[in-house]
């Protein structure tokens, strides 16, 4: 494959290319070596060969895509790079968070590129059909793509094709299942708590009950959990028809969805995904090459109203159905749904196909200069409908008419692209010139309609708009006057310029300088900023002093720095007047009028991030071993968010106030080690690992305030943002053991204490506890995350085992705090719970009280965790079989993902899925991961 052959891509890929196309009729050395490889990275817009990359730069290939069990591909590549955080989300069709070396902004997403085309959901895309990832880390590797790339990248090369045809079929089928379910008591553990309850707050049994008015013993998780099925199928054909090269694909996937479907009306929270591909290139002549990339996907989403909060502090001494009228058991007396009622009475869908193309035509002219055009659209407009019926179990005086709600969504994106690309070699002086142009739209519009006294009739034909009442319809509205919540209609463009060289110096000496000047329209002062970048590297090993050693095969000492901005950001532009009704007064009669209730800044400008990176590369023993490690420090500055402005009376938006508000600082070292071997003729092996560091601090408050945000239980908020803390940190009071006796409580100085109660810390010595002595009870944000491996190739078999983890971050269990009365208890609190003096320092006793769910150290857990991320074990089919068979290769593999999880946190799992980087780490009916096991199949012929 030839260099040229790879540039119908503007991104950035990595190709493995120099095999010996000889090596059959090539003798074989009498002393084994290892083939060597060339790696060539596709950088922005361009191709480099990998040893001159100065950059930091992630990789990841095929074969670590394929064949696991996963919708989105990049679920796929957690634990496998360094500096690259990945928390993946159990929601069957779910993206995964991508955190790149720390949180860079409290509002943005790291971005995918596909063939040129920019988004933020790869969800359409099979793993499949993708040749190569390429992730990029660090600003100077990121600045070319100025306003784009200012929360990361990574960088999807699809496959294409070229020669034979050649056709694959692949295929698994497997089961899901959720694991490390919580513990809870059973009805007589229930019903002994809930009378310990009312004698610790009342002193007396008034009110206890018994198993004979409660006869029932329901295992709530039991009720709304179902093992369910996997399946996906893929079939793609590739080859050359004289000067037309093509890929072709299709593929269909289906994932059930743990969450029991089949009862009531509710549709589960399945998945469904149908997905094509395309990819065509043609040489017109040899200076003219022309080609189109095209995805097609249509994809279902079934989204159930979750229960599982419900189900964790639904009382088991409830049935599932009334015994005498065979409707849903109405638990009566307590403010807890019924967690099977919730999950069957309501049904919701998403439907939604996508359509992606990226049209391309490169020019060579002038022997060393080369232009290439691209335009690339990205057309989708999901539709979703929310239904709920009229709950006619529930007392008449609760009850409410059938609601059903659509929405229809049309986002229409285009990028186009014009780059012009010299490339000189002058004796041993190599330089290439890239200059260019781009201009992005996004654009996104929405129709929202309501009714009421619909009747659904097991058909989606009968949840009709026009079937019920009190219709309402909300569209083409500006976003900034939404009237109702959540729809909006918003536009957003960016046009940039940019500019990059590359220098080499005989390969020695590296030099890359780049810089991009985007305009925005998010941005209404100082629309237009300027972005550059820098980065060096030294390839020591080719120093004329290491040309007789034969340990290194490379050795680089590289650097960079960049500055980047994101004009993404959420303007805020709010009405900032509300209508008094009676407000004015003319005689006695009052007249509605208006008044200011809040502040807005319509100065909103861009927020910057400025990187340093230093590296170290090395390639040893004839390159069988690769080492790289980094020290990267980030900064992100005038980061877009709310803050308190206690000063500020009479604004409806005092304590949270949006500017650019924030400062952060991510630094931390990176290390990954792979080792490759071939043991002997017919055995290999393999293993890698990679680690990373993490130290995440704001740096700046505006106006040196703070923010409490996030989940929060009767006002008390969880999150704090302030500075010299972590992005996310729980803030509330620090449990320093449990009062033993009333005496001990009546002398703390805490306001209404008794024995059994939480003894919050004196932080401020005073000697009366009270909101002055909140503290910082620990971060969301993981110290260190880490991944490593093994694989054996031996004879026709090959095993493949995946380890990932994180240590250092804390876990805030909303689940357990959020109490308001009669909610059941895990086993952990019934065996550890204060039952007089000396049974208990941790655990509190059984009471209603809200002290004990005040924000404290309690809730706040361990999150560190070591999984089993992947075991497969394949067979491939020997060649004169296959041949036999009329097919090229036959591999058979089974596969478990998941499988184990070591942990200490009181929940499903430690992995918290809140997109919301402010909340990341607070667990609040989260959609558990589940351990998945497979068999599969690989055909090619």
């Amino acid at each position: 494959m030839k260099q040229s052959d790879l540039k119908y891509s503007c991104l950035i890929a990595v190709l493995y290319f120099g095999m010996n196309v000889n090596a059959q009729t090539t003798p074989r050395d009498t002393v084994p070596k290892e083939q060597k490889i060339e790696e060539v990275v596709l950088i922005g817009y361009g191709t480099q060969k990998k040893e001159n990359v100065t950059g930091s730069i992630g990789m990841v290939s095929a074969k670590d895509l394929a064949d696991k069990p996963n919708a989105n591909p990049i679920s796929s590549i957690q634990g496998k790079l360094a500096g690259v955080n990945i928390t993946n989300s159990g929601t069957p069709g779910g993206s995964p968070r991508v955190d790149i070396r720390g949180v860079g902004s409290l509002t943005g997403n790291t971005v995918f590129i596909v063939d040129g085309m920019i988004t933020t959901d790869i969800s359409y895309l099979s793993s499949q059909d993708i040749e190569s990832m390429s992730v990029l880390k660090d600003p100077s590797s990121l600045a070319i793509f100025g306003a784009q790339a200012a929360n990361g990248a990574i960088i999807i090369k699809t496959k294409t094709g070229k020669g034979k045809p050649v056709y694959n079929f692949n295929s698994y089928m497997g089961f899901k299942k959720v694991t490390n379910v919580p513990e809870m008591v059973n009805s007589d553990q229930y019903i002994e708590l809930y009378n310990e309850k009312l004698y610790n707050d009342n002193g007396n049994g008034a009110g206890s009950i018994n198993r004979n008015q409660f006869p029932a013993d329901t295992k709530w998780f039991d009720e709304v959990f179902r093992t369910s099925i996997i399946n996906s199928n893929d079939f793609s054909a590739t080859g050359s028809l004289g000067k037309l090269n093509y890929y072709a694909s299709v593929g269909y996937l289906q994932d059930e969805g743990n969450l029991a479907a089949g009862r009531g009306i509710n549709s589960g929270s399945g998945f469904n995904r149908f997905n094509s591909k395309l990819n065509l290139s043609y040489k017109i002549t040899d200076n003219i090459t022309i080609g189109d990339n095209f995805s097609f996907s249509k994809m279902r989403t079934d989204v159930s109203q979750n229960p599982l909060l419900t189900a964790f502090v639904a009382p088991p001494i409830f049935s599932v159905m009334n015994p005498n009228t065979g409707d849903y058991q109405y638990f009566n007396g307590y403010s807890i749904a019924n967690p099977r009622a919730m999950l069957d009475l309501y049904r919701s869908q998403v439907r939604q196909e996508r359509l992606l193309n990226n049209v391309w035509g490169e020019l060579k002219f002038l022997k060393d200069f080369t232009f290439r055009i691209s335009y690339s659209s990205d057309n989708y407009s999901p539709s979703q409908y929310e239904y709920t019926p009229t709950l006619s179990y529930v007392p008449v005086s609760g009850q409410v008419a059938s609601t059903l709600v659509t929405r229809n969504f049309r986002n229409r994106n285009y990028v186009w692209d014009n780059t012009i690309n010299w490339k000189k070699s002058l004796g041993s002086h190599n330089l290439e010139v890239l200059a260019g142009f781009s201009r992005t739209r996004t654009s996104l519009s929405q129709d929202y309609w309501s009714a009421k006294n619909v009747n659904y009739d097991g058909t989606n034909g009968s949840l009709n708009i026009a079937n019920g009442t009190d219709i309402v319809h909300v569209s083409g509205i500006d976003r900034d006057d939404a009237v109702v919540s959540g729809v909006f209609q918003d536009q957003q463009r960016i046009q940039s310029f940019f500019g990059r060289i590359n220098y080499d110096y005989k390969g020695k000496y590296l030099l890359n300088a780049s810089i991009r000047r985007d305009a925005s329209s998010q941005i209404s002062v100082d629309r237009s900023r300027t972005f550059p970048a820098v980065s060096a590297g030294w390839v020591i090993s080719k120093e004329d002093f290491m040309s007789e050693q034969n340990v290194f095969n490379l050795l680089k000492l590289r650097a960079s720095y960049g500055e980047l901005g994101n004009p993404n950001v959420s303007r805020k532009f709010n009405a900032n007047t509300s209508i008094i009704g009676g407000g004015a007064y003319f005689g006695n009669t009052g007249y509605p009028a208006a008044t200011i209730d809040q502040f807005i800044d319509p100065t909103i400008g861009w927020e910057t991030t400025t990187g340093k990176d230093v590296g170290l590369e090395m390639a040893l023993f004839n390159n069988k071993l690769k080492i790289d490690a980094a020290y990267y420090d980030k900064d992100s500055k005038n980061v877009v968010y709310g803050v308190n402005q206690g000063t500020v009376s009479g604004a409806a938006n005092w304590n949270s106030f949006y500017t650019n508000a924030y400062s952060f600082n991510n630094k931390g070292f990176e290390f990954s080690v792979n080792y490759n071997t071939k043991l002997s003729e017919n055995v290999t092996f393999g293993i890698y690992g990679n680690f990373t560091t993490l130290k995440n601090e704001i740096t700046s408050v505006y106006g040196g305030s703070y923010l409490e945000t996030g989940a929060s239980l009767f006002g008390n908020s969880i999150v704090r943002l302030q500075a010299g803390q972590s992005v996310g940190s729980y803030y509330g009071y620090q449990v320093a053991g449990v009062f033993q006796t009333d005496a001990e409580a009546a002398a703390s100085g805490q306001a209404g204490a008794k024995a059994g109660w939480f003894k919050f810390a004196d932080q401020d010595g005073n000697g009366v506890i009270d909101s002055r002595d909140k503290t910082f009870l620990g971060s969301p944000i993981p110290k260190g995350n880490y991944g490593f491996g093994v694989n054996f190739n031996i004879y026709a078999f090959d095993i493949a085992v995946d380890f990932q983890g994180v240590f250092g971050n804390k876990i805030y269990n909303y689940n357990r705090e959020q109490r308001y009365g009669n909610e059941t208890w895990d086993l952990d609190m019934y065996n550890n719970r204060w039952q007089g003096a000396g049974t208990s320092n941790t655990n509190s006793m059984i009471t209603s009280n809200q002290s004990i769910i005040l924000p404290n150290s309690f809730y706040v857990e361990d999150g560190s965790y070591i999984r089993i991320r992947n075991i497969q074990v394949g067979y491939n089919l020997p060649k004169a079989f296959a041949n036999a068979l009329s097919i090229t290769k036959l591999r058979l593999y089974v596969s478990a993902q998941n499988p184990w999880t070591s942990f200490k946190y009181h929940g499903f799992s430690p992995e918290i899925t809140n997109t919301d980087r402010v909340q990341m780490g607070i667990d609040n009916n989260i959609y558990p991961i589940s351990a998945i096991y497979t068999v599969g199949m690989n055909l090619t012929f």
